[in-house]
């Protein structure tokens, strides 16, 4: 048995609480490096360029959602498949299952790029852009859409590197790549003065340098999987699999996409430019208050799905349990932070005064039930895990489109800009309600197939 095997056969050996540390925090470390990529961008962005600046990214935000989101239907949907195969030990389907997500990632990217650059003027109208903030909309959407297929291979293959057991490597990918966009940002804004073009193409030669990186891993690096050429073809069977998990946190995404675009126009109607804008800063400040659990996700992904494969389902229970009191922790803590430093965080990114009092007032409001977030996000990771898509997506959706879209149309009626505010904190509570009812029934079902398993072991002792 070679060494890279014998990394990934210990997922169901090894104790839970030290597999879940030790995946968990280079994956938190990874998206906290992920979510401070985002963050340094809008700061440089709202200091070097101004809040309009800040306005029109946000504006086109939905597109970077968008973008993600195609990145996420084939990355996290590989990911999972290839730790349950590793789990079967089925170690060369989950070679097959790496190749057809490298083709289709790219061949994803070049389709979506060719298709929504000739029309990004009316899309940016479309999503709210105002004469005064459009050119810069422009400027900074039309960059990352030409460097989409980078983004997509350096954030959605870089998973596979961290299912495959070498959560350290993919750390540092992400870590090398804060690293990189924090230099670039400052060097093409403030020293060659390429405004909000700077902060893009920072971006995209990042996520240049991360993809190579990525490709030489899986073809001349200390690998478990490698990236074969027999293999570099889209299998459909493969193709579908990876498609029905990836579609949970795709279609999320795509809610959030929509969700976006429709918090800007209500905020452009209730609170003007200045109140866009400091969705913009709310926006980044819940993505790195989130970041950590969806590292405990990522982390707990490849144990999780390894021994639900290996129908080691008391291992499966204790890891989901143990992530999802970790998630709760993190998000009382994210709480505390914003209640008491709220003026603190909106300041960071501008100080122009009408900004900070509509983002102190609105980011009180909208993260007032956050603590009850972390349980919610935690359970749909499982089942995208475990590969029980239908549930994974009836969850996913259930904050978004069944919940957050309708509040934020029918709240401002009666309570204006503060009605868009409150959709947030709403909707998180019914969503998480939903959640812990989820939980609990699933619970139930892993102790009655752990006590199945454990009559048919006994049974083939006697």
């Amino acid at each position: 048995m070679t060494q890279e095997i014998k990394t990934a056969n210990r997922l169901g050996v090894d104790p839970i609480g030290k597999l879940l540390i030790e995946f968990s925090l280079p994956a938190i470390v990874a998206m906290i490096a992920t979510a401070l990529y985002n963050v340094v961008d809008s700061i440089f962005v709202g200091r070097g360029v101004g809040p309009l600046a800040l306005t029109a990214v946000t504006i086109a935000f939905p597109i970077m959602i968008m973008l993600m989101a195609f990145g996420m239907l084939v990355g996290i949907g590989a990911t999972a498949l290839v730790s349950i195969r590793l789990g079967q030990h089925k170690h060369d389907e989950a070679e097959r299952i790496l190749g057809t997500a490298v083709v289709s990632i790219v061949v994803m990217a070049l389709v979506i790029t060719a298709c929504t650059l000739p029309f990004l003027d009316p899309i940016l109208r479309f999503l709210g852009a105002t004469p005064d903030v459009f050119e810069y909309a422009k400027q900074f959407t039309s960059i990352i859409l030409i460097g989409s297929v980078f983004q997509f291979v350096s954030f959605g293959i870089n998973n596979i590197i961290r299912a495959e057991g070498n959560p350290m490597i993919s750390m540092g990918t992400m870590l090398f790549s804060a690293a990189v966009n924090t230099m670039l940002n400052p060097l093409f804004i403030f020293g060659f003065h390429w405004g909000v073009r700077g902060s893009a193409l920072a971006t995209v030669c990042t996520q240049i340098l991360v993809s190579i990186y990525i490709i030489y891993h899986f073809t001349h690096g200390k690998s478990t999987l490698k990236l074969r050429m027999k293999y570099l073809r889209i299998e459909w069977p493969a193709f579908t699999k990876i498609v029905a998990i990836g579609l949970s946190p795709f279609l999320l995404q795509m809610a959030a996409s929509v969700t976006t675009f429709l918090f800007n126009n209500y905020l452009i109607v209730y609170g003007g430019e200045m109140a866009v804008a400091a969705m913009g800063v709310i926006n980044r400040s819940v993505m790195m208050l989130l970041m950590p659990i969806f590292g405990i996700n990522q982390g707990s992904q490849p144990i999780i799905g390894y021994n639900f494969g290996a129908k080691k389902y008391d291992r499966v229970k204790k890891t989901l349990y143990n992530a999802s009191i970790a998630a709760t922790s993190i998000c009382l803590v994210g709480y505390a932070a914003v209640q008491l430093f709220s003026r603190q965080i909106i300041s960071l990114f501008n100080n122009d005064q009408e900004l900070v009092a509509i983002g102190v007032h609105g980011i009180r409001i909208f993260l007032i039930m956050l603590p009850v977030i972390g349980i919610q996000i935690v359970i749909t990771n499982y089942f995208q895990s475990v590969g029980k898509a239908g549930k994974a997506i009836l969850l996913s959706l259930t904050r978004q489109v069944l919940f957050l879209i309708p509040l934020i149309i029918i709240l401002p009626l009666f309570f204006k800009l503060d009605g868009i505010w409150m959709a947030g904190p709403i909707a998180d509570t019914m969503a998480s309600v939903l959640a812990g009812v989820f939980l609990y029934r699933e619970f139930g079902h892993l102790d009655e197939k752990h006590e199945l398993q454990g009559d048919k072991t006994e049974a083939e002792r006697e």
